[in-house]
């Protein structure tokens, strides 16, 4: 059987979709599964044994050169190249105009995607071929995925204990710990501090606190603090120097350098980001907290991590900006993150 898997962004949601693939291999054995991504998150899926075949898309060029010849040849050999492998399903886990597409530049005749409710943009309903309507039971994002693909083989994905990861290559996990020998003995923590929405942010002087106190409580520990663009690095170089020695802003990584790294450190903090759920995919604990988003939807699952939620009763409101803002990253306390901590801990060192 051959499948064809359309997710093609963002991060987050990329990683809450990699339990897809060892459910199919375990329903189907000698399925060959491919995938549609986009471009920047390729790496993820990349060496992955599970995925035979990556198809890197570029949606955000295409739209800003719609009438341009190499886009007009991308998408033509996207097409072609699609057409040529005959796949018997596509799944449609995206939800949107763009993975609506390309399911219908497949060509498949079962194009399998979500009812109404479920979808980002209703347009999808257009492009597929059957809708699968979700359950109440179906709040994580990772479940509604699991859902969708369960459809043609009957068997319940609750019944199995699905496995992901990150494949990484040597130079990568040798770079990582060469920087884990120049740090003290004691515990690393990775803090993540930005993220798209300023509604999904914690305010500087609490990580500067969280991290203080952290050294404190473990001596000999160290704090590592990552960023994503000039925006965040200033941010954590100023965090960095309020929490004092023991604190290290990291290089900017590679996709695959990063992951590396996450599965070597003891605990990733972070908000609804995808540091955060790089790191739960990798297999390292994590304690994060959600504001603007829902927790229960998208947050890490497992007694090794720990979600918080803010404590306004309009949390999870899924607004990018809100004049409730400081009020509710004031809800998201220092005293909360290090009980997650501790709790994470003493599961991973039990």
């Amino acid at each position: 059987m051959k499948i064809l898997i359309v997710k093609m962004s963002a991060l987050g949601d990329i990683i809450h979709a990699l339990p897809v693939l060892d459910y199919l291999h375990r329903v189907s054995p000698g399925i060959e599964i491919d995938w549609v991504v986009e471009e920047p998150f390729r790496e993820v899926l990349e060496g992955n044994p599970l995925v035979r075949r990556l198809y890197t898309v570029r949606t955000k060029v295409w739209r800003k050169k719609p009438f341009a010849s190499a886009t007009r040849r991308e998408i033509g050999e996207l097409k072609a190249s699609l057409r040529e492998h005959q796949y018997d399903f596509v799944f449609d886990i995206q939800g949107n105009l763009k993975s609506g597409l390309v399911c219908w530049l497949s060509g498949v005749e079962h194009r399998i995607g979500f009812e109404k409710d479920a979808l980002q943009e209703s347009v999808n309903l257009l492009f597929t071929t059957r809708q699968v309507p979700l359950r109440m039971i179906d709040r994580h994002i990772t479940d509604q995925y699991l859902r969708l693909v369960s459809v043609p083989f009957g068997k319940d994905f609750r019944e199995f204990s699905l496995i992901t990861d990150i494949w990484t290559s040597a130079e990568d996990d040798a770079a990582a710990e060469a920087l884990l020998a120049t740090l003290d003995d004691g515990l690393v923590f990775l803090f993540h501090q930005g993220t798209t929405w300023q509604t999904k942010l914690w305010k500087q002087e609490g990580w500067a606190e969280l991290g203080a106190d952290l050294l404190r409580r473990h001596p000999h520990s160290s704090i590592l603090l990552s960023w994503g663009n000039e925006d965040e690095r200033r941010a954590v170089v100023d965090i960095a120097s309020a929490i004092g020695s023991g604190a290290r802003v990291v290089d900017r990584y590679s996709l695959k350098g990063f992951a590396a790294l996450l599965k070597k450190v003891d605990v990733v903090v972070g908000g609804d980001t995808g540091p955060v759920h790089l790191a739960a995919a990798v297999g390292t604990p994590t304690v994060s907290f959600y504001r603007a988003s829902d927790g229960m939807r998208s947050g890490p699952r497992g007694s090794q991590h720990v979600v918080i939620q803010a404590q306004l009763p309009c949390t999870g409101c899924f607004k990018t900006s809100c004049d409730k803002d400081a009020a509710c990253r004031d809800s998201i306390t220092v005293e909360a993150l290090t009980a997650g901590i501790d709790k994470v801990l003493s599961h991973h060192c039990a």
